[in-house]
């Protein structure tokens, strides 16, 4: 018989792994936390806005390679404030311009730490089904706060329509024209059944405005179909002329036009594309018609913004991101589509470790989207409906655009700029009279400061700075000291410019200087020579 020994080793400072923090310690530095981040939150003010780092400057701050035994918690925390603040972009503060907003809230983030507690994966309905059903829920809820067509609804099990929450408007745009082309290529093939898919996928052709986001390029890019870019009127808006023309053009060349993404409030400018003239002809065309709201969707829970949604009846799809405006934090996307069967027909995959007694009578959210799992992102958007309510949230939205106006007023007071594109929502785009490098060098001086930061854009060949009122604690007396931030860093821009114009005219080059120098010596020659003659 063989004897085994076991010899156990002492290690007293060395807790097992599921030890390491238990509950009584999370809920010590979970209270610290949340105080932390109250904080962080409430202080915002007193932080550069936009980190003075270069890249690679958190490599030589940390070390090579994990540590090998644990580290304590207040050592993890002293290097967020000393090594992680520094390099922060703080996207919630007053002074952050820049983008679009990506707002916070505490019932957001209050509810995804609840929602991160559970862990679940609601790939289907039995993964977790009050995960599907809450979905389910406030996505009919949003979409009726935002005044959609009931078609685009689940409010019955026969509803073909319905929502689903995306992780971004780009991955929100991709999936509908993955679903698009899809649908384009069955219908073809019904009347065509000899063409293969990738023949038909060839000559497939999308359509945007110039100035829709680039992520609906990179859609065509991955997707492998054509992207044509239509010209904007001078508002910025995408035309139904301009469309029809580019659409017999292409036929012309044999070319199937399946999909056209028509955009609710630019990156650019926040301009609209006109639906009520895109619609039409997407409906006589059979193509699939997308609607990007990503910024603006949210102002659509205001009855007084609704204008812009005329003519969503002729959508196929349409999306937009509670986590910019609607304080719904990263990352969540709004999408709804009339006919879920579409999507079916592209993402579908059914293998029996996936199939449960419900299947088919329950939504599936799989069949939706292209990771198979999702996070449990209703939970935030749920507590923060109910917590502001409505009434809550249309009153925060009025604010960012009365603030936006007020901004606006302030930079056409001064007639050293200019606001080359109207003013929509909470977006204002200025820039200073003159030549772009003008604009484009206050832009980088007043990024450098770190006080306040915006990003630029092009619109029809004019550098512009976009400023937008993002964050929610952002008050009048905010805007009023941006504005003089700018316009002192504008002063100095402008005098730097007169003076180098001074410099440039009194500067001679060293080409110019030695031929008036030999212009000069000939002239004293020939005064030399004119002065001999007259002596002899």
């Amino acid at each position: 018989m063989e004897i085994v020994t076991i010899i156990y080793f002492d290690k007293p400072n060395l807790k097992p792994l599921s030890l390491l923090m238990d509950f009584d310690e999370y809920r010590t530095r979970g209270k610290i936390m949340i105080d932390y981040i109250a904080d962080y939150l409430e202080t915002i003010r007193e932080r550069r806005v936009y980190p003075n780092v270069h890249p690679g400057y958190l490599r030589n701050l940390t070390p090579d390679c994990a540590p090998v035994e644990p580290e304590s918690w207040d050592h993890i925390m002293d290097d967020v404030e000393n090594i992680i603040m520094p390099g922060i972009t703080h996207w919630q503060s007053p002074q952050m311009h820049a983008y679009f907003p990506a707002l916070n809230s505490f019932p957001s983030l209050l509810g995804d730490m609840l929602a991160d507690a559970i862990n679940c994966l609601g790939f289907t309905w039995a993964s977790s089904p009050a995960c599907t059903e809450l979905e389910i829920l406030v996505m009919n809820w949003l979409g009726k706060m935002i005044g959609l067509p009931e078609a685009f609804l689940h409010t019955h099990n026969e509803s073909k329509g319905g929502g689903v929450i995306q992780t971004t408007s780009s991955e929100a745009t991709f999936v509908c024209l993955l679903a698009a082309r899809t649908q384009a290529i069955r219908r073809i093939q019904e009347t065509n059944p000899e063409l293969e898919d990738v023949e038909i996928n060839s000559r497939l052709v999308a359509y945007c405005s110039d100035q829709a986001h680039s992520s609906v390029e990179k859609a065509g890019l991955i997707g492998l179909v054509k992207m044509r870019f239509i010209e904007s009127d001078d508002s910025l808006s995408l035309r139904g002329a301009q469309v029809m023309e580019a659409i017999a053009i292409d036929k012309k060349q044999n070319l199937i036009p399946f999909f056209l993404c028509a955009t609710l409030g630019t990156t650019g400018a926040c301009a609209f594309d006109k639906l009520e003239e895109l619609g039409p002809i997407c409906h006589a065309e059979d193509m699939w018609f997308h609607v990007d709201a990503a910024y603006a969707g949210t102002a659509f829970i205001c009855p007084e913004f609704r204008h812009w949604l005329s003519g969503v009846a002729y959508a196929d799809s349409i999306a937009f991101n509670p986590s910019k405006w609607m304080m719904v934090h990263f990352d969540c996307t709004a999408m709804w589509v009339k006919n879920s069967e579409c999507l079916h027909r592209t993402f579908n995959v059914d293998p029996l470790y996936l199939q449960h007694e419900n299947s088919g009578l329950a939504i599936d959210y799989m069949h939706w989207q292209i990771p198979l799992s999702k996070r449990f992102r209703a939970l935030k958007l749920w507590f923060v409906i109910r917590c502001f309510g409505i009434k809550g949230l249309q009153k925060h939205i009025r604010a960012g655009v009365q603030l936006a106006n007020k901004f606006e007023l302030l930079v056409l007071n001064d007639k050293r700029f200019e606001i080359p594109a109207a003013r929509h929502l909470g977006l204002v785009v200025f820039r200073l009279r003159g030549e772009n490098h003008l604009t484009e060098r206050l832009l980088k001086r007043l990024n450098s400061k770190g006080r306040i930061h915006c990003v630029p854009a092009s619109l029809k060949g004019k550098y512009v700075i976009r400023f937008t009122v993002t964050s929610q604690y952002t008050t009048i007396s905010d805007i009023t000291r941006d504005w003089a931030e700018i316009k002192a860093t504008a002063t100095e821009i402008i005098n730097d410019d007169k003076a180098n114009s001074t410099y440039n005219k009194s500067k001679v080059s060293l080409a110019d200087n030695f031929e008036s120098r030999s212009k000069a010596n000939v002239e004293l020659k020939l005064r030399h020579s004119e002065c001999c003659f007259d002596i002899i």
